[in-house]
């Protein structure tokens, strides 16, 4: 009676050792940092480490170490004050082609980090760092969606040889006049059963010198446009961040057309609004093949239906102003080798309406070049237009396609990395910038980590008095369920703020809980004159279903929480979550192996110490 198998004591030896490895991570700190990225994501050249070293160097600034992560390069300091002065000098001695941001480095050991160790990701109240909250403006986004539609219907009206005299949007709708009363009919046959032209209310206008059909965009349609608009502007905010380097970032949807965006450990407000404001926007046009470049450049006189742009290489270059493809019509881009000629190639892939258009224009084009244009909006108002790709149209092609031609795979990295940075479907402007200090972090975490502390040992103390040696088991078992929640939450990934905190105090007393309801079953069990093995067994085994009920309603309202609560509310669910998980693990199964190692087996029990 009373005896687990040994598979059993494995398993909870297993899950223990694990659980300690993986907490030990929280407790070696972090270090003042120096995270150096491209401003544009690309791979950082060997000689960089080089160049930075010589210029702390100079400036007699010592770091303790450097160490490159993917397409970041990342030095440790110190002390805050040599970490500040190291941004300085590096700053300087790099120029404006990199971001050089003040961060916080986990000083986790290698081995530990070569198993995947990490310690808990600290919340921006907790760490520091720089809080902005961004608007997305709606009203260009809808006209956006308009300059589309009007370029959709012009398409539709192309293809199928019906002559229009003009096709522009007016205010929130559409007008197109056509020049016979047979062009109008055809042309409301053609948009009211077109897939691409699906959302709008078209009327037709009373007839006069030309016949007009007028449409405007369903409420249903520019409700939905907001929210995909919103959508996409977290995204590409999300996938920017995560591409340059910056650790643990919080980007949320705040109202209807609102976002927060949260860097913890990052207190350089100007680094990070490098990252946040410079965001990316690429359109795909086609160049103009019947004018010359050069001779536009030098002449000044530029074709109505182009533009002139500049090449990589400085050369000047025509592109034409009709928008092909924008890349908020991109899904997905990846560096890949072209199966054919085995050269860098990056393979793209567009949504449905993008699709359409790019069929139509390369089906017409085939021969033709197309480029690439990436436009950066910097934070001050200024905007950069670079021309980063120019490819043949070698034949037709839609959803799928590869744009060849590059000199490296790292070129081809470097393509693919702007590409899936992808494009704002709204405009944004920061109206609202926060700097929490890491002082006030620090403040934070030992009231935490004080309120943990005073409450577990309050725990432990009344545990041992009252249940003595089960209350012991019991502690025991609480030690061993706090340093599973950590792991966890270390493991996950799980950001910890200061309701993350409130969530880990109350599992410690909800842990305890359990055994309390176990302990007093086992008494009453005493008490009713069973024998002392009887009384364990029937304790454990009658209080389960309580446990388990009480448990698994508080994991259903703490799902509930993390289901439709906020940043902070979320915090509180997820820790409470893993926590309930742990201390059913421990407090069950845990603390029955250790009282089956002291009273069970073939052990002659005449009384237990409860």
């Amino acid at each position: 009676m009373n005896q687990y198998s040994v598979w059993k004591y494995l398993l909870i030896l297993v899950v223990v050792t694990v659980g300690i490895i993986y907490a030990l991570p929280n407790f070696y700190g972090e270090d003042p940092a120096l995270q150096i990225t491209s401003s544009r994501g690309f791979e950082l050249p060997a000689e960089l480490s080089t160049n930075i070293d010589d210029a702390l160097l100079v400036e007699k600034i010592s770091f303790l170490s450097s160490e490159q992560e993917g397409n970041r390069l990342l030095y440790r300091f110190n002390n805050a004050e040599d970490q500040i002065l190291a941004a300085d000098a590096v700053r300087e001695a790099l120029g404006d082609q990199y971001v050089v941001a003040l961060n916080l480095a986990h000083a986790t050991p290698d081995g530990l980090r070569s198993i995947g160790g990490k310690p808990m990701t600290l919340g921006l109240d907790l760490q520091g760092g720089v809080h902005f909250l961004m608007q997305v403006d709606m009203d260009t986004a809808r006209s956006q969606q308009l300059d589309r539609y009007v370029d959709d219907i012009r398409s539709v009206l192309r293809d199928n040889g019906v002559r229009y005299v003009s096709v522009r949007h007016e205010g929130n709708g559409l007008l197109a006049m056509l020049r016979t009363a047979e062009d109008r009919d055809k042309t409301l046959n053609l948009l009211n059963t077109d897939q691409s032209l699906q959302g709008l209310n078209i009327t037709e206008l009373p007839a006069g010198d030309t016949f007009g059909i007028s449409a405007t965009v369903q409420e249903r349609q520019l409700l939905e446009l907001q929210q995909t608009a919103l959508k996409q502007n977290i995204t590409t905010l999300r996938n920017r961040v995560n591409e340059l380097g910056v650790a643990e970032p919080v980007i949320q949807q705040q109202g209807a057309d609102r976002v927060v965006v949260q860097l913890p450990g990052v207190q350089d407000t100007v680094a990070a609004k490098k990252i946040i404001g410079a965001t990316a926007t690429l359109e795909y046009r086609a160049v103009d093949e019947s004018n010359d470049a050069f001779t536009a450049s030098q002449s000044g006189r530029i074709p109505p239906e182009s533009r002139l742009y500049t090449d990589d290489n400085g050369n000047p270059i025509l592109l034409k102003k009709r928008l092909i493809v924008s890349g908020d019509q991109l899904i997905g881009a990846s560096a890949s080798f072209d199966q054919q000629t085995g050269q860098p190639s990056v393979s793209v892939t567009l949504d449905g309406v993008g699709s359409k258009r790019m069929l139509d224009f390369t089906r017409d084009n085939v021969g033709n070049r197309m480029a690439v244009v990436y436009i950066e909006q910097k934070p001050n108002g200024s905007k950069i237009e670079d021309v980063i790709s120019v490819a043949v149209v070698r034949e037709p092609f839609g959803k799928r396609f590869q744009t060849t031609g590059l000199s490296s795979i790292q070129e081809a990295s470097q393509l693919s990395l702007l590409l899936r940075a992808g494009a704002l479907a709204a405009p944004m402007e920061i109206i609202e910038e926060r700097t929490v200090g890491p002082s006030l972090g620090a403040d934070n975490v030992a009231k935490g980590f004080k309120a943990v502390v005073i409450g577990f040992v309050l725990v432990l103390v009344l545990m041992a008095v009252y249940y003595r040696v089960f209350g012991l088991v019991a502690n025991l078992a609480l030690f061993a369920n706090l340093v599973l929640l950590m792991s966890l939450l270390s493991m996950l990934g799980a950001t910890l703020t200061m309701p993350g905190i409130a969530g880990i105090v109350l599992t410690i007393g909800m842990a305890v809980d359990a055994n309390v309801l176990i302990f007093e079953r086992i008494r009453e069990e005493i008490r009713n004159g069973n024998t002392p093995q009887a009384s364990i067994r029937a304790g454990y085994e009658k209080a389960f279903s309580t446990i388990a009920d009480a448990n698994i309603t508080t994991l259903i309202a703490a799902f509930v929480l993390f289901l439709f609560g906020t940043g902070p509310v979320k915090g509180f669910a997820v820790t409470l979550s893993l926590g309930i998980v742990t201390s059913m693990f421990t407090a069950i199964m845990g603390t029955r192996s250790v009282i089956n190692l002291v009273y069970g087996g073939k052990k002659r029990v005449r009384k237990l110490a409860i």
